[in-house]
């Protein structure tokens, strides 16, 4: 069965920066597109970024410049470099995968504050 774990969480200052990870298990990882969304209090469940199998990029425009997706195939584990981060970043994060069935992870707090 697939399962995505998220990892990399945690509290940093306002400009600070993070990298998160997570990793896919039950699926042929390097075939399917991978992306990381984000969920505020209260908000909804959002992308944020994504990578397909060709390693093609897309971010939301609040984040260019600011966030780097990556994929290691060999270790079927995708990334989100998080750098000069803000307070409006505070959310889980959760990776997803357009794998058949997958299910969402159990995600990771990241807050961002002073």
């Amino acid at each position: 069965q697939v399962q995505l774990v998220e990892s990399g969480g945690g509290l940093v200052q306002p400009g600070g920066s993070l990298r998160l990870s997570c990793a896919a298990s039950g699926i042929m990882f390097r075939i399917y597109a991978m992306g990381w969304h984000r969920q505020a209090p209260g908000k909804q469940r959002d992308l944020v970024a994504s990578i397909t199998s060709a390693e093609s990029t897309n971010y939301v425009a609040s984040v260019k410049g600011r966030f780097t997706i990556s994929r290691d195939n060999d270790k079927n584990t995708v990334y989100l470099q998080m750098n000069s981060l803000k307070p409006e970043a505070t959310a889980v994060y959760y990776c997803n995968t357009n794998a058949p069935s997958a299910p969402w992870g159990q995600g990771t707090q990241v807050t961002v504050s002073s």
